[in-house]
């Protein structure tokens, strides 16, 4: 079992935002298992939070940028990235500002920032979406295409080509994210001299210089041009290496420009929300695509996660029979709603119970048209989790388990006499001081029939 990771410790970093030219304060601190990326954004009131979420992209002009309930997070992708390079699932990005610092244009400073203060693994098993078939994603309008197929592990290859001479066409892989630190993280940010010119006269890249984006020479650079550039840059002269380069840098790889391409897929396809298994493959990727792409995949696994039904063999021999359950269980028929457990972990367990014509509540319960009553599928899903909190006990026979809250319950399919449930609950935070929060799902028929969100408390019988 892979477990979730966060930083140990907090660290800040202040630069500007390369658009907004703002400067801006981020501080990356530790997150609970679970929590994924997230926003804090200090300088709003109620600091609000804003989930790296796919469906929150509003705009990827030179850039992804998230927007929910008004509140904007601009230029993420190469924090996203650094994230995911250093094999983070939990971190909380804390903000002054809606744009966050551009550094050298790559993920260098920020990769460095996290092994500062180092990485722990939490309690908490890894969710890793296994990719099954080529899934694939087209901008007719700009020829870009990403697609990602079965692979043993997570990698990714990016091709550009931009119909210039002066930067030709490149490729870059990555074959593990372990290569991410040494092999992507310090590609930097690129533009060419005439998008440069255009997002001058637009207002944007406020925040540049020189020192953090590769500038590429494809055109003839007039004295106006020139005089502009001198201006902007503060520069008292500008000029052109050989290699079609503005002299501001000297380029760490000659394919610098398709790793850094690398970088921001790597960073967009955070924005799932699930790490994925699979071989990416990029042909001109850019912001717009990466991200429709990430929107796409998140759509398909939210699909499969809700009509996923896992399956066990009823006929195998039990972890746990009736008399063993009401050995742990205070319960009793005809309150004692579980029949068997066939897994237990420290963080799961699975529970069956064969629904019958002869249960005590059809008797009351829709006459002539039998149907399990909801409350009493929660019921029964309470006390399958309750055996495994009082597992933690060495007398279970001496505790009782209360409720103590239940969230998001749904029931989505009828349960008759003749069918058989299946109950599996998932921890979702370690067991403390006798308190279990679980996930828990009923099965039947092939189908996901009711969930629920459950927190309850054993107590010592008085």
């Amino acid at each position: 079992m892979v477990k979730q990771k966060t930083i140990k410790t907090e660290i800040s970093l202040t630069g500007v935002g390369l658009h907004t030219g703002r400067e801006v304060t981020m501080t990356f601190k530790p997150a609970p298992i679970n929590n994924g990326y997230t926003f804090v954004r200090k300088d709003l009131e109620g600091q609000p939070v804003i989930e790296a979420d796919a469906n929150y992209v509003v705009n990827t002009q030179r850039g992804t940028n998230l927007e929910k309930l008004g509140v904007k997070i601009q230029t993420p992708e190469h924090v996203l990235a650094a994230i995911v390079g250093c094999d983070l699932d939990n971190i909380i990005i804390e903000l002054d500002a809606s744009e966050l610092p551009i550094m050298d244009g790559s993920s260098k400073y920020f990769v460095e920032a996290i092994e500062k203060v180092g990485v722990q693994e939490q309690e908490a098993k890894r969710n890793i979406y296994v990719v099954k078939e080529i899934i694939s994603f087209t901008d007719e309008e700009s020829g870009s295409e990403i697609m990602v197929m079965p692979s043993e592990n997570y990698s990714v290859t990016a091709m550009v080509d931009f119909g210039t001479k002066v930067l030709g066409t490149q490729n870059a892989t990555m074959k593990s994210i372990s290569e991410f630190k040494t092999e992507i993280a310090d590609s930097r940010t690129f533009s060419f001299l005439h998008e440069l010119e255009s997002l001058l006269e637009e207002g944007l890249i406020k925040g540049g210089d020189l020192n953090n984006a590769i500038v590429y020479v494809d055109k003839e650079i007039s004295e106006k041009t020139m005089n502009n550039l001198k201006v902007a840059f503060g520069k008292d002269e500008i000029t052109v290496k050989p290699n079609g380069v503005l002299d501001n840098l000297t380029l760490h790889y000659p394919n610098e420009a398709a790793r850094h391409k690398l970088l921001d897929v790597v960073g967009d396809l955070s924005l799932i929300g699930t790490r994925i298994q699979g071989k990416v493959i990029a042909n001109k990727p850019g912001h717009y695509v990466n991200t429709q792409f990430a929107k796409k995949i998140a759509k398909i696994i939210k699909i499969e996660q809700r009509n996923y039904v896992p399956v066990y063999d009823l006929n195998q021999e039990p972890l746990m029979d009736i008399h063993k359950i009401m050995s742990v269980l205070p319960h009793r028929p005809p309150f004692l709603f579980i029949d068997r457990i066939i897994e237990m972990s420290d963080s799961h367990i699975v529970g069956l119970k064969n629904v019958t014509m002869n249960e005590s509540f059809f008797v009351g319960h829709f006459p002539g048209a039998p149907v399990m009553p909801g409350v009493i599928i929660v019921e029964a899903m309470a006390q399958t989790g309750g055996i495994l909190v009082l597992s933690t006990v060495p007398d279970p026979e001496n505790y009782l388990t209360y409720f103590m809250k239940i969230d998001n319950v749904k029931f989505k399919h009828k349960v008759l006499p003749g069918d058989t449930l299946t109950f599996k609950c998932d921890l979702i935070t370690p067991i403390r001081r006798g308190i279990c929060h679980m996930q828990a799902n009923a099965y039947a028929n092939g189908k996901l029939v009711a969930e629920a969100e459950l927190m309850a408390q054993i107590a010592k019988k008085q």
